[in-house]
């Protein structure tokens, strides 16, 4: 796995830098990703949850 990164521009302030590291992330589906992966779902309970979310 690749490690994502987000350098600094000169005179950039860190939360602007933040955002762009946030907003890569959620493009990337990391952050979705970890929280899918928080707790193990057994192969059951996502079967359950997808005939749930489809209605």
């Amino acid at each position: 796995m690749e490690a994502t990164e987000v350098r600094l521009k000169k005179g950039e302030p860190v939360d602007r830098a933040l955002r762009r590291l946030k907003k890569k992330l959620d493009k990337e589906g990391t952050l979705k990703e970890l929280r899918n992966r928080r707790h193990y779902e057994k192969p059951s309970e996502k079967k359950r949850a997808s005939q749930r979310h489809r209605g």
